[in-house]
Parts: C-alpha cells; structure tokens; sequence
C-alpha cells in the first residue's frame, strides 16, 4: 500500500521539481516517513506499550467511516443540493482541520529531522513540501473513509455523474486544509519569539477543541424539522464567500441549479484558489522555515538565561510556592505540590486533555437549557423554580476527574526515578500535595465562578448547597484517588487496559456521587437547614477520613496497586 501512495504522490514531479524540490530526496524521505507510519501501534490518540497491531488500519479505518455517516445528515434532509454539499464540505474541512491542528502537529514541526535532513544538503523547500506530501498521504488515509459515506450518498441519489465529480472538489478540499493548518503555522512561527510558539501553538490547539466539541451539540439542532419547514436558502447569502460553497458550486457544471444567482461562476474559483494556495505556501512560506525550527531547538534546550541590555532578567513570580506553604504542613506535601502545579502547566498532553473540558461544561449545560427550542432568556427565566444548580455544582466534578486521570500521566515517566530515590517515607504525602495543587490550581477558580453564576440566579439561599456540594465534590474525588488513582505525579505511561479489580473499584467509587447528589437533593426537598448542616458535618467527617487514609499511602500499597 505504502508503494502505491507513494507511487501517486510521485506521479507530478514534474510539479514539484518547479517548485523548486529536489524530487530523488523527496522520494527517500516520503518514504521513509511511511515505513515509519507503519511501525506505529494504534493509540487512537492514547499512548499505550508498544506492541506490534496488525489491523490497526482496519480499525481506524471503520471508526472514520462511522463518523461519516453522521456527516451525510445535511446530504439527505436539505432540499437544495449545492447548499446541501456546502454544509457536508465545511463538516469534512472541519474535522480535517481538527485533526490536522491536535493530533498531526508533531509532524508539522518535527525538529528531529535536522539531525539525519541538515547533515546532507536537504533544501527548505524539499524540506516543507516533504511534510506536506506526508501529511496529505495521511490525511488520505483520513478522508477516504471520511468522504465514503457521502460519495456513496451522492452516487445513489444524483447518479454516477456525481459520483465521479465528487472526487475533484474533495482533492482540493484537503488542499485547502492543508494550505489553512500550515500558513497558520507557519506565520505564527515567524511572528512568536521562539520559546513562546509552542504555547500559542497549544492554546490555539485548545481554543480549536471546544469550538470543535462544541459544534457537535450546536449543529443537530439546525437540523430539526421546524428549520427544515422555514429553510431559504436566500437567507444565507453570505455563504457565497465561503471556499466550501465554490467546491459545491462545481455541481452546477452536470445540471443541478444554482438558486443564489451570480454565484455560478464561483466554480473557477473552487480550482484556482486552492493551487494558488498551495504555491503560495511552498514559494513564500517556506525559505525561513527550517532557521525558525532551529530557534525553536534553542529555546527548548532550556540553556542560559541571558541578561537583557546587561540587566539580567528576573525569575517569575513565585505564587504557588506561597500557596504550597499554606496548603501543606510537611516538606514532602509542599514538593508534591510544587511539582503538580509546574507539570500540569509544562506539559502540553495535559493542557490539551483538561482545558477544554473547563468550557465544554457551561456548553453542555446551556445545550440542556435550550433542548425544548425555547429562548435563553425564557430557560434562564425558569431556572430558579427548579434545583438545577446541583447540576451544575456535581458536574463540575468531572472537570478534576479529567485533571486527576492525567496527573499521573507522562510521556516522561522516567523521570519519576527521583521519587524512590529521594528518602521518601510516606508516598502518600507527595500524592495528597499534587491533588491539593490541581484542585487549587484548576477546581477552586472554576467552582467559585459557578459560585457566582448560582447566587446571581438562585439568591444567597444558595450559599449553604454550594457549600456542602464543595465538601461533597471533594469527598468524591478524594473516594476516585484513593481506590483507583493511586500514583505519584507524573509517574507513569499511559494505561489502555484495566484489570477487572479497578473497574469494579472505579464503579464503586462513582456510586459516591450519585448517592451524595440525591442525599444533597432531599435536604432540599424537605427545605429543612438543620438536615443541610448536618450533612455538610458528616460529609467533612466522612473527608477527613479518606483523606487521611489517602496521606497515609505507603509504598507496598502503592506498588500493589500498580500491579493491579
């Protein structure tokens, strides 16, 4: 298969010899990048020990052509063709772009090639369209069972005339991905100093998440029955200006009719932009490419600091080692605090998997406000008649399970030798200060902005439940890290499998919420306070409990629960 990829790919070297590429390096390094691919075991963006998988891309393969088919919904309900493969288009240039940004961005900006590429004169632009052609053979791979459904949709609806013009605007569609992720890329790479472009690299990678969750419970709503009696395409004259309507304006070269008129000739753009596009990139965005890579190498090497016009600069602000004093009495509690403040701020896996979920909350609620189609301002008029801010408190936990799931998680587990050589008694005591850390660090700012939403909505009545929801949110988490996630910060490699043993502790600590949240409901129920405060004195009891007997974990209880 891989012979056959790059066989295709190959096939215009004519093209990319004008470029300016050096097409025998192009070839050696295009396909080595596939031998590579190949040696990959599937993770299905979860690290996990490395075995061989031999139907990996048979399985990948079946998970994209499910999703697929959830993307031919606008194909079959919208009545206007052209308006229909508008929609499927910025669906599939979407998810593309999606995937592009969060899970191939290590290969956009793989500075290990120097090391074998620089040695022999490899020129930037080989160099650029080499990442390129790779990643369009991966996204090949990607959108083929991506695009299955629709093709097939298109071929039994229309007939085989569409069928067979789908093939060109899909090819320049992921031309313009392409053209999108990398100019993005690369402009910020030449406009942020070196050692702050992987963090605007990685907030815009975060920012692009929610957008992208987000839009999975936003677009089946305008898809309902009640939009579908209303649509006029008329309304959405601005879809005219949008690189998705010019592809499906290319239907109008076998007959379907083009209802916004003037918009016909949009078609000879669908072609042309796309390889302007792509020239551009390889022309102009290239030829500094590999020395802002290099800067890049730099500033990660973490060397000498500097001094700046002879003033040597400061160290930043030393805030959590304040609140490292203040939440912890030991030493060891302090360095387990330290050390799950840095870490979840240094590592990009970990703000890549927790940040988002601080948004998608608020959004997954003010979907379930607007499920009977009314307007937000008549949801949040009927809010207050009913308990819904222990909804809103309890599901907040799911915010610190994400963070506690991957506190212990790292690509550099290795490191974490230092705990059994540093003379720790007690493993426990690091362990108690790391969830202090993520729950002051991440939890508190989140819990107390939902604070504020609650009183503004539900009056001051609601102090005493966001209290005694705090303590219980917390007596749960402490439940979900003393039986299942007994590890020390940053510690180990990623888990893909569970013995049956933790799935049935994991099961048993999750029952903690559902019966703290329903004991929390009828002390509401019943409006009596002096049940409320009773519960909230039993909860802090119940909290003290596990929470010391967390602190208290020793090293034989820590192994054995590796082992599990």
């Amino acid at each position: 298969m891989n012979k056959l990829l790059l066989y295709l790919v190959m096939l215009p070297s004519a093209l990319w010899r004008s470029l300016g590429a050096d097409t025998d390096q192009l070839r050696a390094i295009l396909d080595l990048k596939l031998t590579l691919d190949d040696r990959k075991p599937l993770t299905l963006g979860r690290p996990q020990k490395k075995k061989s998988i031999k139907y990996g891309s048979i399985l990948s393969a079946l998970i994209y052509l499910g999703m697929g088919c959830m993307y031919i919904l606008p194909l079959l309900v919208l009545p206007d063709r052209i308006f229909s493969i508008t929609v499927f288009f910025t669906l599939l240039l979407s998810i593309i772009t999606f995937m592009l940004i969060t899970d191939f961005s290590n290969v956009l900006f793989d500075a290990r090639d120097k090391y074998i590429l620089f040695p022999r004169p490899v020129s930037d632009r080989t160099l650029v369209l080499a990442r390129m052609l790779h990643i369009f053979v991966y996204l090949f791979r990607v959108v083929l069972p991506l695009s299955l459904p629709g093709w097939v949709t298109l071929g039994i609806a229309d007939g085989w005339p569409s069928a067979t013009l789908f093939i060109v605007p899909l090819l320049l569609l992921v031309f313009l991905a392409l053209f999108l992720v990398n100019s993005v890329y690369l402009l910020v790479l030449r406009l942020a100093k070196p050692e702050r472009f992987k963090d605007v690299i990685n907030y815009f990678q975060v920012f692009t998440s929610v957008i992208f969750f987000g839009s999975v419970y936003i677009l089946p709503r305008l898809f309902d029955h009640e939009n579908l009696a209303a649509f006029d395409v008329h309304k959405y004259n601005w879809v005219r200006y949008m690189p998705t309507y010019w592809l499906a304006a290319c239907w109008s070269w076998i007959g379907f009719p083009v209802i916004l008129s003037g918009t016909a000739g949009y078609s000879v753009l669908a072609v042309a932009v796309p390889l302007i596009c792509m020239y551009i990139l390889v022309k102009i965005l290239a030829p500094q490419f590999s020395s802002r890579i290099a800067g890049i190498d730099v500033a990660d090497s973490g060397g000498y600091n500097p001094p700046v016009n002879g003033v040597r600069r400061k160290a930043p602000g030393r805030l959590y080692q304040r609140l490292a004093n203040a939440f912890n009495r030991t030493d060891d509690a302090r360095a387990g605090f330290m050390i799950g403040w840095l870490q979840t701020a240094r590592s990009r896996s970990f703000r890549m998997r927790v940040y988002p979920s601080f948004a998608l909350i608020p959004m997954y609620f003010v979907y379930l406000l607007t499920l009977e189609h009314t307007s937000m301002g008549d949801a949040m008029s009927h809010l207050a008649r009913k308990p819904m801010h222990l909804f809103i408190l309890y599901y907040s936990s799911f915010v610190m399970i994400n963070a506690l799931n991957y506190l212990s998680m790292s690509d550099q587990y290795k490191a974490a030798w230092i705990y059994y050589a540093a003379p720790l008694a007690t493993p426990g005591t690091v362990m108690i200060g790391a969830f202090k850390a993520v729950w002051v660090k991440f939890f508190l700012p989140f819990y107390l902005l939902l604070s504020v939403f609650i009183i503004y909505v539900w009056g001051p009545a609601a102090i005493w439940d966001i209290l005694l929801a705090m303590v219980n949110v917390t007596l749960f988490l402490a439940c979900i890290v003393r039986v299942t996630l007994r590890h020390l910060p940053f510690s180990i490699i990623e888990q893909t499998k569970q013995g049956g043993g933790r799935i049935i502790k994991s099961l048993l600590a999750m029952s903690v919420s559902f019966v703290l949240g329903w004991a929390h409901y009828l002390t509401i129920a019943t409006s009596l306070l002096w049940l409320k405060l009773l519960f909230l004195a039993l909860s802090c009891i119940l909290l003290w409990l596990v929470w010391t007997s967390y602190a208290a974990t020793t090293w034989d209880s820590l192994i054995k629960g590796e082992m599990e």
